[in-house]
């Protein structure tokens, strides 16, 4: 869905967030389904800060339709979720891009067939996108932006399969997008009286199911055990959107086609990665993307992330005194390093949480102003300490050496920088925002130069080897199959170069 490869921005940022919500054969028409999106859309607002939608069902081809531009609490009041009536629906959040975007880029993308109303949210980025737009302008139709995401809608309508005698056949129509877009994407689709889950073959983007638990218990055969029931089931980018009410059942698989209706869910077809080509799941989503809490391949973010630590530990030693982190991404990887170096771990800097989102800043004087806005060091940890201090990227380094200017001037005798993730070197044309090559600084310096650059004794980053090994770690023993994306790290892309892309 990226319609602006060419802005700039300060740092990483992902794509969107999809959820969706579905209640079982009990449940009334009411404004409880869209109360619960809400709720998953702010778990997931992480992923996403630019837009935000909700669309519902009531079980006709009429939808209830909410979007607009900002933060999920600020585009929805009790006024608008209270006509958000229906048993089902699903919503969106988008992160920022550039000022060029519109409301008219707000997801879910809602269109009205011959075949009734068929509402997409979608996270990811065509790699096709050229090709397959050529084929949906070709068939007579205009498009109202330059999104992949309204593309994949409309494709899903306009190129049926062959077969077909007694209406659509979605599922066949789905199978058959998936053939021409093998990825990138997780969607949820929407027609009045089901939804489908999709995850691309490759299993590029995260997508995990949940049930919505009642409140009303069960005693079965007389025993004494009671036990919660689902009341409806969810579809999310991450299960942290899964709170209280909602408890974790799955993930999507890679190639799955899973249909939810009101009796429940069931897996109507699991479509193979391409001949030759292995999984691909974004090895970044531990790294960076993904909230500490999530589970990805049936383990926990934050472990893995500790694990990498770990293993920059061994790859990377110093003697230091004390090993801190940037808030808060990095906290979990200054645990590992911590355990497995036997430095004592501390915190360095003191974080703000009252400063908002701030933009990049035309001068290296108001980029610092910045940092010193959002963080305080702790003079007792830093004052005359040799420091590591653990980050999870460095993407072009205007924030790391402001920071470490803040340590200097707060008595650090010496500050060591180790990178919880390989330097990023190449962009990413399957859903995340990564500045173009030339800007990245791994590919304008080394790491003496970085480290000069950025006023560090010494920097060093996680090797992609270690980084595949800590991922992988806890998946081993499970015997699981595993395959993971890491053409942001090396260049080599697990579905080709994008069809526009020629190096």
């Amino acid at each position: 869905m990226n319609e602006d490869r060419g802005k700039v921005c300060s740092g990483l940022t992902h794509e969107c967030g999809v959820f969706s919500a579905i209640g079982n054969e009990h449940w009334t028409n009411s404004s409880e389904i869209a109360q619960i999106i809400l709720i998953g859309l702010q778990a997931l607002q992480h992923r996403g800060q630019e837009s935000t939608g909700i669309v519902t069902s009531e079980g006709h081809n009429e939808f209830n339709v909410h979007k607009g531009m900002g933060l999920v609490k600020n585009v929805f009041t009790e006024d608008s979720i209270t006509h958000l009536r229906g048993v089902m629906g699903i919503g969106h959040t988008r992160y920022s891009t550039s000022a060029k975007s519109t409301q008219v880029n707000c997801q879910p993308f809602v269109v009205h067939s011959m075949h009734g109303s068929l509402a997409v949210a979608h996270n990811g980025e065509l790699v096709n996108a050229s090709s397959l737009r050529k084929q949906v302008l070709d068939r007579g139709v205009g498009l109202s932006t330059h999104s992949d995401s309204e593309l994949i809608t409309q494709a899903l309508c306009l190129i049926p399969p062959e077969g077909e005698v007694n209406g659509p056949d979605w599922p066949a129509r789905i199978r058959h997008l998936m053939q021409l877009a093998p990825l990138s994407y997780s969607l949820v689709i929407m027609l009045k009286d089901k939804i489908y889950a999709v995850r691309d073959p490759y299993g590029n983007r995260p997508l995990c199911l949940g049930k919505i638990l009642s409140e009303h218990q069960e005693v079965g055969n007389g025993d004494l055990n009671t036990k919660r029931v689902p009341d409806g089931w969810v579809v999310s980018s991450e299960s942290c959107a899964f709170l209280k009410i909602t408890r974790y059942e799955r993930e999507i698989y890679p190639g799955e086609i899973l249909e939810l209706t009101r009796n429940g869910p069931r897996t109507i077809d699991i479509v193979p990665t391409p001949e030759g080509k292995n999984l691909a799941f974004c090895i970044f989503e531990y790294v960076y993307f993904a909230r500490p809490t999530s589970i990805f391949e049936g383990q926990e973010v934050y472990s893995v992330r500790v694990h990498c630590g770990r293993q920059l530990a061994l790859e990377h030693p110093v003697e230091a005194d004390i090993v801190g982190s940037v808030p808060e991404s990095g906290n979990a990887a200054a645990n590992g390093y911590s355990l497995e170096s036997n430095i004592p771990q501390g915190e360095l800097l003191a974080k703000n949480t009252y400063i908002g989102r701030t933009f990049i800043q035309p001068s290296n004087r108001l980029r610092q102003m910045n940092v010193a806005l959002k963080f305080t060091p702790i003079l007792t940890n830093v004052k005359n300490k040799r420091i590591i201090l653990i980050d999870d990227s460095i993407v072009r380094g205007n924030t790391i050496g402001p920071i470490i200017k803040l340590l200097r001037k707060a008595g650090a005798r010496e500050v060591h920088i180790r990178v919880a993730s390989p330097p990023l070197k190449f962009p990413c044309y399957m859903g995340i925002n990564i500045p173009t090559r030339e800007e990245l600084i791994a590919n304008t310096k080394d790491f003496e130069d970085i480290a000069m650059k950025v006023g560090a004794d010494s920097l060093q980053y996680l090797s992609v080897a270690g980084l595949v090994k800590a991922v992988q770690k806890d998946l081993i023993g499970k015997k699981q199959i595993v395959g993971h994306c890491t053409a942001c790290l090396t260049g080599e892309y697990p579905g080709g170069l994008p069809d526009e892309i020629d190096w």
